[in-house]
C-alpha cells in the first residue's frame, strides 16, 4: 500500500498530523509534510505504508478537507 500527497493541494488544517504519524505540521510553509516520502512530481510526494499503519493511513486521507491525500493499494487501484 501506498500513499500519494499532493503538498501544493494541502491547506495546513493538519487533520492529517492527528489520524497518521507519518503527517508532521510545517509551520513555516503552513503545510504538512510527508516523513520518509519521496518526490514523485513536483510536490507530490509517495510513501510506502508500513505494515500496520493501513488503517491510520486511509483514515488520514478521509480527513482531509481538501483530498490531498490518496491511498493505493498493492495493485495499484486507488482505495482512498
Amino acid at each position: 500500500m501506498r500513499v500519494k500527497f499532493d503538498r501544493d493541494t494541502c491547506v495546513g488544517m493538519y487533520q492529517c498530523v492527528a489520524e497518521w504519524d507519518a503527517f508532521e505540521k510545517n509551520l513555516n510553509d503552513g503545510k504538512a509534510d510527508l516523513q520518509g516520502s519521496e518526490e514523485e512530481d513536483e510536490d507530490v510526494f509517495v510513501v510506502e505504508v508500513p505494515d500496520g499503519e493501513e488503517f491510520d493511513a486511509k483514515f488520514a486521507a478521509r480527513v482531509c478537507p481538501v483530498d490531498a491525500i490518496e491511498v493505493y493499494d498493492d495493485d495499484g487501484e486507488q482505495v482512498v
